[in-house]
């Protein structure tokens, strides 16, 4: 089998760089065409230059000559919402698999707020997330949340939505933690309202005598201004890093927003974290209970809740034992349900199922 992973989409984004890994893992042939518009870390914004690039970009994906003409089915990566045009004509009637990993409303919109809703611009950027779900033959979310939210949002059949989840990069994400290690508690990751770093600071402010480490960069950068003494910032590390920085942790910290979208993801961070041991804390949200139970592979605790967060990492800093039990756990079940294995699989069904509906 072979498949053209297609489009505008990051190439070092991990949800792009594990599905092609995880695909190739299971005996697919993928070969890609690209071109670079969001490659560049901070660039993952609409405007006028990133449209004028957008608009370059499908103009050259819409004539990629035989590149792919072999491919038995095209997946548009992430993210490649403006791309479902020039993909469906490059398809010439071959299945469009759209790995979304969002919405662009949901996210720049609803969580992010950088435009009003109801505005002019909310409603194109609803209107380029209708039109792509809706062209894509198959669209592949990465939480049964997020599914059901996809098909209500965009009108889309129960069928039509399949559900693989985001999993680690297994190259990279390795075993490795030790419980015996200086405690600190690590979150790493954009700093954007869904990740809720107001609750880990806050959490901070209550558990003085816990270190906080927080690595990452973004929209709530001014928070860390005036950020307790317990807190440490590293505005950002390499991805070949990421690795160390978990294993060399007490416990990894997920997401703890309190929207409407936190509640419907499993963010890399919490895969990573799984896939190194490392015990993670997250938020007790429909997702996160796809994969994980409280108390027996991760610790969850109420979005936007810092009393509860304070307290779970104060429980796992008092008790190697106990975050050494949740670590191993954790690991049981990435292995089980996410790693590269086992979603190499899933997605090669996916992409059987679309080949044989076609």
């Amino acid at each position: 089998m072979q498949v053209l992973y297609f489009g505008t989409y990051d190439r070092a984004y991990p949800r792009n760089a594990q599905v092609i890994s995880a695909l190739r893992a299971a005996g697919v042939d993928v070969i890609e065409q690209h071109r670079p518009v969001w490659e560049r870390r901070h660039n993952w914004k609409v405007g006028v230059r990133q449209m004028i690039q957008v608009a370059r970009a499908e103009r050259s994906l819409r004539h990629t000559g035989a590149v792919g003409s072999d491919a038995d089915a095209l997946i548009v990566g992430y993210p490649g919402h403006f791309d479902l045009p020039a993909a469906k004509r490059v398809a010439r009637g071959r299945p469009v698999i759209f790995n979304p990993l969002v919405s662009l409303h949901d996210t720049i919109v609803s969580d992010r707020g950088r435009f009003r809703q109801g505005s002019t611009a909310a409603g194109i950027v609803r209107l380029v997330d209708r039109r792509a779900f809706r062209r894509a033959d198959v669209v592949v979310a990465d939480t049964d949340a997020h599914a059901r939210f996809f098909c209500e949002e965009f009108g889309l059949p129960e069928d039509r939505v399949n559900v693989c989840f985001v999993g680690a990069e297994d190259r990279l994400f390795r075993p490795g933690w030790q419980p015996e290690r200086s405690f600190h508690a690590l979150f790493v990751g954009k700093l954007i309202p869904l990740h809720g770093l107001e609750t880990i600071l806050q959490a901070a402010v209550l558990a003085p005598e816990i270190a906080f480490r927080v690595v990452g960069s973004g929209q709530l950068e001014p928070l860390l201004a005036t950020r307790p003494a317990n807190v440490a910032w590293v505005p950002w590390v390499e991805y070949e890093s990421l690795p160390a920085e978990l294993q060399s942790s007490g416990c990894a910290l997920g997401v703890f927003g309190t929207g409407a979208k936190a509640a419907r993801v499993i963010p890399n961070k919490a895969f990573q974290a799984l896939a190194c041991g490392a015990p993670l804390v997250t938020a007790d949200t429909p997702a996160a209970r796809e994969l994980l139970t409280d108390g027996q592979d991760a610790v969850l605790v109420p979005p936007g809740d810092p009393r509860s967060l304070a307290e779970a990492v104060r429980r796992l800093a008092s008790d190697p034992a106990e975050r050494a039990r949740i670590a191993a756990a954790g690991r049981r079940t990435y292995e089980e349900r996410a790693d590269e294995a086992t979603l190499g699989l899933r997605w090669r069904h996916v992409i059987e199922r679309a080949i044989a509906a076609a």
